[in-house]
């Protein structure tokens, strides 16, 4: 009994740490904090602002071959770049139908970064990979573990160099003080495999 309530309070406070980390409802895909590194990817969401051009100003999803279609400019790569990048290639294109553009790349929804979690958790699926987002912190957003779940042999699929490699994560152990550097930071398309 009182590891159950010892078990319940972890994630209770995982959970609680994670809702206090991101500031609003997990179901929801969020835009990654102003971070000069995120790089946009296919189905994020856009927000283009042209000061004094409201005919150009308007919302764009990126399209799964990586491109946006703005007027004036056409098809541009956003795939890969920062939005400072975005911005700058923008700009070059509308130089020549507008003088001086100041162009402003807001990433609205990040649908390209994503987590999944599977198995014997409360709420499997997909989730928005939050900056710096450990595996105890995904573990919390799934709603913690199911009643048979093995906590003891949980696995993270990561996609590295063309194969995948499996990353053991113990539950117990870390939550007992033990191997502590094994919460690892979590990468877009992981997927966390609760057995």
């Amino acid at each position: 009994m009182f590891t159950k309530i010892t078990q319940f309070l972890y994630v209770l406070i995982a959970v609680m740490s994670v809702f206090i980390l991101i500031g609003k409802d997990t179901s929801q895909a969020q835009a990654p904090h102003d971070s000069p590194s995120y790089l946009i990817g296919p189905n994020d969401i856009l927000s283009i602002y042209v000061w004094k051009e409201p005919e150009l100003t308007r919302e764009v999803t990126v399209m799964p071959d990586g491109r946006v279609t703005f007027p004036l400019a056409g098809e541009i790569v956003a795939q890969g770049q920062t939005v400072t990048q975005l911005k700058k290639a923008i700009t070059q294109k509308l130089e020549k139908y507008v003088t001086a553009p100041e162009v402003t790349v807001i990433v609205k929804e990040s649908k390209s970064q994503m987590i999944y979690t599977i198995g014997k958790v409360a709420r499997p699926g997909p989730y928005p990979l939050i900056s710096s987002m450990t595996i105890l912190q995904a573990l919390s957003a799934a709603g913690g573990f199911t009643e048979w779940a093995d906590q003891k042999n949980i696995v993270i699929v990561r996609r590295q160099a063309g194969r995948e490699i499996q990353i053991p994560f113990n539950y117990k152990e870390f939550t007992s003080g033990q191997n502590l550097d094994k919460n690892i930071l979590l990468q877009p398309g992981d997927t966390i495999v609760v057995p």
